[in-house]
Protein backbone atom coordinates (compact mmCIF):
# COMPACT_ATOMS: atom_id res chain seq x y z
CA UNK A 1 0.00 0.00 0.00
CA UNK A 2 1.34 3.44 -0.87
CA UNK A 3 2.10 6.01 1.84
CA UNK A 4 -0.67 8.23 0.44
CA UNK A 5 -3.24 5.41 0.64
CA UNK A 6 -2.12 4.49 4.16
CA UNK A 7 -2.42 8.12 5.26
CA UNK A 8 -5.97 8.29 3.88
CA UNK A 9 -6.96 5.51 6.30
CA UNK A 10 -5.40 7.03 9.43
CA UNK A 11 -6.27 9.96 11.65
CA UNK A 12 -4.18 11.93 14.10
CA UNK A 13 -5.19 13.85 17.21
CA UNK A 14 -3.47 17.25 17.24
CA UNK A 15 -3.60 19.73 20.11
CA UNK A 16 -1.71 22.99 19.85
CA UNK A 17 -1.69 25.35 22.86
CA UNK A 18 0.40 28.11 24.37
CA UNK A 19 1.04 27.93 28.10
CA UNK A 20 2.57 30.66 30.29
CA UNK A 21 5.38 28.41 31.54
CA UNK A 22 9.03 27.98 30.57
CA UNK A 23 9.85 24.94 28.39
CA UNK A 24 11.99 23.55 31.23
CA UNK A 25 9.01 23.64 33.61
CA UNK A 26 6.72 21.84 31.15
CA UNK A 27 9.50 19.37 30.33
CA UNK A 28 9.78 18.41 34.00
CA UNK A 29 6.02 17.81 34.11
CA UNK A 30 6.20 15.71 30.90
CA UNK A 31 9.14 13.58 32.06
CA UNK A 32 8.71 13.02 35.81
CA UNK A 33 6.90 9.72 36.46
CA UNK A 34 5.46 11.16 39.67
CA UNK A 35 4.02 14.16 37.79
CA UNK A 36 2.86 12.11 34.78
CA UNK A 37 0.70 10.13 37.23
CA UNK A 38 -1.09 13.38 38.13
CA UNK A 39 -1.97 14.58 34.61
CA UNK A 40 -2.23 11.34 32.60
CA UNK A 41 -1.88 7.91 34.26
CA UNK A 42 0.62 6.27 36.57
CA UNK A 43 3.46 5.00 34.35
CA UNK A 44 5.38 1.85 35.26
CA UNK A 45 9.05 1.93 34.29
CA UNK A 46 9.07 5.36 32.62
CA UNK A 47 12.34 7.20 32.07
CA UNK A 48 12.95 9.87 29.43
CA UNK A 49 15.60 7.71 27.75
CA UNK A 50 15.37 6.61 24.10
CA UNK A 51 14.61 2.89 23.88
CA UNK A 52 13.13 2.67 27.40
CA UNK A 53 9.95 0.57 27.58
CA UNK A 54 7.16 1.46 30.01
CA UNK A 55 3.45 0.85 30.50
CA UNK A 56 0.26 2.57 31.54
CA UNK A 57 -2.74 0.70 32.96
CA UNK A 58 -6.23 1.81 31.99
CA UNK A 59 -9.67 0.21 32.15
CA UNK A 60 -9.65 -3.28 30.59
CA UNK A 61 -12.21 -4.00 27.87
CA UNK A 62 -13.26 -7.29 26.31
CA UNK A 63 -10.16 -9.41 25.68
CA UNK A 64 -7.82 -6.47 26.36
CA UNK A 65 -6.16 -6.27 29.79
CA UNK A 66 -6.00 -2.46 29.68
CA UNK A 67 -2.20 -2.31 29.47
CA UNK A 68 -0.78 0.33 27.14
CA UNK A 69 2.71 -0.67 26.04
CA UNK A 70 4.99 2.27 25.33
CA UNK A 71 8.59 2.77 24.25
CA UNK A 72 10.46 6.06 24.27
CA UNK A 73 11.50 6.75 20.67
CA UNK A 74 13.07 10.21 20.90
CA UNK A 75 14.19 12.60 23.63
CA UNK A 76 15.40 16.15 22.99
CA UNK A 77 15.43 17.78 26.45
CA UNK A 78 13.08 20.75 26.79
CA UNK A 79 12.04 20.37 23.11
CA UNK A 80 10.64 16.98 22.07
CA UNK A 81 9.47 13.70 23.59
CA UNK A 82 8.18 10.87 21.38
CA UNK A 83 6.88 7.47 22.43
CA UNK A 84 5.12 4.51 20.88
CA UNK A 85 1.66 3.79 22.34
CA UNK A 86 0.29 0.29 21.73
CA UNK A 87 -2.54 -1.71 23.24
CA UNK A 88 -5.71 -3.61 22.58
CA UNK A 89 -6.50 -7.10 21.42
CA UNK A 90 -7.18 -8.43 17.91
CA UNK A 91 -10.40 -10.07 19.17
CA UNK A 92 -11.90 -6.72 20.24
CA UNK A 93 -13.92 -4.28 18.19
CA UNK A 94 -14.63 -0.81 19.51
CA UNK A 95 -13.02 -0.20 22.91
CA UNK A 96 -9.89 -2.26 23.28
CA UNK A 97 -9.34 -2.85 19.55
CA UNK A 98 -5.64 -3.06 18.60
CA UNK A 99 -3.92 0.32 18.64
CA UNK A 100 -0.40 0.98 17.31
CA UNK A 101 0.24 4.72 17.50
CA UNK A 102 2.89 7.33 18.32
CA UNK A 103 2.61 10.25 20.76
CA UNK A 104 4.80 13.30 20.07
CA UNK A 105 5.17 16.25 22.44
CA UNK A 106 6.90 19.30 20.93
CA UNK A 107 7.81 22.36 23.02
CA UNK A 108 8.68 25.67 21.40
CA UNK A 109 9.61 28.79 23.39
CA UNK A 110 7.40 31.79 22.56
CA UNK A 111 7.25 35.28 24.02
CA UNK A 112 4.36 34.43 26.35
CA UNK A 113 5.72 31.03 27.48
CA UNK A 114 5.78 27.76 25.56
CA UNK A 115 3.85 26.44 22.58
CA UNK A 116 2.92 22.81 23.22
CA UNK A 117 2.00 20.64 20.29
CA UNK A 118 0.72 17.16 20.99
CA UNK A 119 0.27 14.78 18.06
CA UNK A 120 -1.12 11.31 18.75
CA UNK A 121 -0.68 9.76 15.31
CA UNK A 122 -1.73 6.61 13.55
CA UNK A 123 -5.36 5.81 14.42
CA UNK A 124 -6.45 3.34 11.74
CA UNK A 125 -10.09 3.77 10.77
CA UNK A 126 -12.57 2.24 11.17
CA UNK A 127 -10.82 -0.18 13.59
CA UNK A 128 -9.64 2.62 15.95
CA UNK A 129 -12.71 4.88 15.59
CA UNK A 130 -13.74 4.29 19.22
CA UNK A 131 -10.25 5.07 20.58
CA UNK A 132 -9.91 8.11 18.30
CA UNK A 133 -13.24 9.56 19.44
CA UNK A 134 -12.68 8.98 23.16
CA UNK A 135 -9.03 10.05 23.12
CA UNK A 136 -9.71 13.20 21.09
CA UNK A 137 -11.65 14.57 24.06
CA UNK A 138 -9.43 12.87 26.61
CA UNK A 139 -6.21 14.45 25.37
CA UNK A 140 -7.78 17.92 25.60
CA UNK A 141 -8.44 17.31 29.31
CA UNK A 142 -4.97 15.84 29.81
CA UNK A 143 -3.29 18.87 28.23
CA UNK A 144 -5.30 21.21 30.51
CA UNK A 145 -4.14 19.18 33.52
CA UNK A 146 -0.55 19.34 32.24
CA UNK A 147 -0.89 23.14 32.18
CA UNK A 148 -2.30 23.24 35.72
CA UNK A 149 0.41 21.01 37.18
CA UNK A 150 3.16 22.91 35.31
CA UNK A 151 1.73 26.10 36.86
CA UNK A 152 2.30 24.73 40.36
CA UNK A 153 6.08 24.90 39.96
Amino acid sequence: MSAAALKAETKDIVIDEIFPHAPETIWKTLTSAQLIARWLMQPTGFEAVAGKAFTFQTTPGGNWDGVIHCRVLEVVPNRRLVYAWKGGDERNTGYGAPLDTVVTWSLTPVESGTRIRLVHAGFVLPRNESAYTVMSGGWKKVVRQLDEISGEK
